[in-house]
């Protein structure tokens, strides 16, 4: 009987969705055509900016496609409409997870807030502003512009903008450490959702309060109220919050080792997220499950896991998320007694939180690397660590993690045989744990768990008897109404029947061609990034450039030894920083060649010269350019083209804008691609930079649609000596620049 009535839920689950699906594929055809046949240039913002609103919601993909449009329409408007297009932007990078371009942006949107007479305008800049100072951990600052904007949404008489303000406030208070308060401004954020008669809305606030019980350490209220939000949200179809929700729910059911259900709950997140096409929740689902795997001593997928969530989450510039995969990688390769590597993925965990000031995250990779150090026996390092750890906790980030670092101490202390020590801080963790029983806990979350369940079949078998009637009730007024056009009837229902049928088709078919499309790009570019990855320092250049600094040494030459050392270090953190982007600013590029070009310089003692030029307006323009593009060309012609062994020998670089194109031209007057074909290794070297550089141009190419290219011949056509290269790309400033 129960498998005939889960058999019966599911298939009402899936003709619902496929009803819903059909709704949502004819607005968004109606939202297109609206856009296409809009001739006024406003209105037609207006409209485009709507149809992307609507991408926020169901395709996360195709929203981050139109932000640049929508950029780029709104310089020839005002600045209302410049004002709506950042927002658009910043809230883009935000549910990408891109903290930076989000930053970037909400600084680009505090100018309209000083010159806007409208208070929505002014509201938006200063909630944004509060939420910006608060992850910076500038909370009195961020208060400010909360109060700020709590002031306007009141006096407009907003409740969803109330309630919205309050539950920034509670999670300033939060992080903070205010328990009472960030409890208090949380109540206050659901009664005005209440309000406001919006289920997205209310959802936001029991979510923030499930946010701020799991911070102080009650999982089993954190997961209640989380349970309450899902409901609501799953009532409108919000699949955004749905997809955040459920993997939620999943990482408190891990939190208390219940990992059949934290692996339902979070396979659940990445359905949802891949159905908006939002990557960044499914690379933050994928990590967790390989959390979950590492738990059950599955290591190998565990790692699997772990890098394909850093490849989604590289792409994207989430740096919180990347932190969180490293730092998982980290404590896999600490369990298989692999500490180089863990530790490898500790200090990568800790360069990103440090870029995005994660203070508490930093404070549990400090805990992460104590641990790694009390394995080894490196008891006082460890101490040092765990210490860190604490001394941050106490003033950043959740307090009741402190007390897990509390019994790694004990263990230390009783292994160098301080038992003094080793019993306070056992005394400290047991507190603790008397009052936090994950025992109860679990057995608690278990009941909400079926709770939850129990409600979401009995709602699906009332609407299930709902439509029942509701069908039974239309096929009587139906035969009463129509009994002499029945035939004519029939034939127009099946026409309409068949008509959705092909219009569903012919979507599946669409949907799965660009699907694939879509996936094959990635692929391309994913493979593309990886082998450019790899190329581009040259593990030769490293091995002479560490003999080069050790022969300075061992000549007592500090002054060489000290630049060369600067030159180099500045260009691996310049190639390591910039290598995943798609585009950098022409400025960091020349910064990438001169301290390249001046490293290869001291290596050859001055054997060559070298010059970079670029075009005034491109630096005033802020151009952007694909990292590391003329490098492979530069070390060709340095190594291959043995510039070292000729008299004179030069390399000139040179930056232009050609109408829509940027042109770089790379001259040397090397030993000339005939004579340096001869060294084998050579050949195979030029050959991969030319087939890497080709791929990305193509894809940049295809891309911007425009028609770049690359062109290599010999600088000294008569003598075949030297190279000249060629290189077209598609000419693209920052969008800040932009704007101004």
């Amino acid at each position: 009987m129960k498998s005939v009535l889960n058999i019966s839920l599911l298939c009402l689950m899936t003709f619902l969705f496929s009803m819903i699906s059909v709704a949502q594929h004819t607005q968004e055809i109606q939202l297109k055509q609206a856009y296409k046949k809009e001739k006024d240039v406003s209105k037609s913002f207006m409209r485009l900016l709507t149809l992307g609103e609507y991408y926020k919601e169901y395709n996360i993909y195709l929203a981050d496609s139109l932000k640049q449009v929508i950029l780029q329409k709104s310089y020839s408007l005002g600045d209302n409409y410049k004002f709506k297009a950042l927002l658009y932007s910043a809230e883009i990078a935000e549910i990408q997870g891109n903290q930076d371009q989000y930053f970037r942006d909400i600084l680009a949107l505090k100018p309209f807030s000083e010159k806007a007479k409208s208070p929505e305008i002014q509201f938006e800049v200063y909630r944004h502003l509060g939420y910006y100072h608060s992850a910076l951990l500038q909370f009195k600052k961020a208060k400010e512009y909360l109060d700020l904007a709590l002031a306007l949404a009141k006096r407009s008489r907003n409740n969803a903008h109330i309630s919205e303000t309050y539950s920034y406030i509670a999670l300033n208070f939060m992080l903070s450490n205010k328990k009472d308060s960030s409890f208090y401004f949380t109540e206050q954020s659901i009664q005005f959702a209440r309000r406001s008669a919006n289920k997205s809305v209310l959802a936001e606030s029991f979510n923030t309060q499930a946010r701020i019980y799991g911070y102080f350490g009650q999982i089993e209220l954190s997961v209640a109220k989380n349970y309450f939000s899902l409901q609501l949200v799953s009532g409108v179809n919000d699949l955004p919050k749905m997809a955040q929700y459920t993997r939620e729910i999943g990482q408190s059911q891990l939190q208390i080792s219940n990992l059949g259900e934290a692996e339902k709950y979070f396979k659940q997140s990445i359905e949802y997220s891949r159905q908006i096409h939002d990557k960044r929740q499914v690379a933050l689902g994928l990590s967790n499950l390989g959390t979950v795997y590492k738990e059950r001593k599955e290591y190998d997928k565990a790692i699997e896991y772990n890098q394909m969530a850093i490849t989604s989450l590289t792409a994207l510039n989430d740096y919180n998320g990347l932190g969180e995969a490293h730092n998982n990688l980290g404590v896999i390769y600490r369990e298989q007694k692999k500490y180089d590597l863990a530790a490898h993925n500790f200090n990568k965990a800790l360069v990103y939180y440090e870029s995005t000031n994660n203070r508490e995250k930093i404070a549990g990779v400090y805990h992460n690397v104590g641990t790694v150090f009390q394995q080894q026996k490196k008891y006082q390092i460890a101490l040092n660590y765990l210490n860190r750890s604490i001394e941050i906790r106490k003033q950043f980030g959740s307090q009741s993690q402190i007390f897990y670092t509390y019994r790694i101490i004990a263990d230390v202390y009783s292994d160098i045989g301080k038992a003094k020590e080793s019993l306070k801080y056992m005394h400290l963790y047991l507190d603790f744990i008397d009052s936090n029983t994950s025992i109860q806990e679990s057995a608690k979350i278990a009941e909400l768990s079926e709770l939850y369940r129990s409600e979401q079949r009995e709602r699906l078998i009332n609407m299930q008897a709902d439509s029942i009637e509701r069908q039974r009730q239309e096929r009587t007024l139906t035969s009463t109404k129509l009994e002499n056009t029945e035939l004519k009837n029939n034939q127009k229902t099946y026409i309409i029947i068949g008509f959705i049928i092909i219009i569903v088709l012919a979507g599946i078919i669409g949907f799965y061609r660009f699907n694939q499309t879509r996936i094959k790009q990635q692929q391309k570019e994913a493979e593309m990034l990886q082998t450019l990855l790899r190329s581009q320092m040259n593990p030769h250049f490293i091995f002479n450039s560490m003999s080069v600094i050790q022969s300075y040494i061992y000549d007592n030459d500090i002054k060489n030894s000290s630049k060369f050392l600067v030159n180099f270090s500045r260009l691996i953190r310049l190639i390591l920083e910039n290598s995943p982007k798609e585009f950098i600013p022409i400025a960091t590029e020349v910064e990438i060649l001169q301290k390249y070009l001046e490293t290869q310089k001291l290596r050859f003692e001055e054997r060559f010269e070298f010059s970079i030029d670029i075009e005034d307006q491109m630096m005033v323009e802020n151009a952007m350019i694909p990292p590391m593009i003329t490098q492979p060309f530069i070390e060709n012609a340095i190594e291959h083209g043995q510039l070292h062994t000729i008299d004179g020998g030069f390399i000139h670089v040179i930056f232009s804008k050609n109408k829509d194109m940027l042109e770089i031209r790379i001259e040397d007057n090397g030993i000339g691609r005939k004579n340096s074909e001869k060294n084998k290794k050579s050949k195979a070297h030029t050959s991969m930079a030319l087939n890497i550089t080709k791929e990305r141009i193509s894809n940049l190419n295809n891309k911007y649609k425009t028609s770049g290219y690359m062109i290599i011949e010999d600088y000294n056509k008569i003598l075949e000596t030297g190279t000249k290269v060629l290189i077209s790309l598609p000419y693209q400033v920052d969008a800040q620049t932009k704007k101004t």
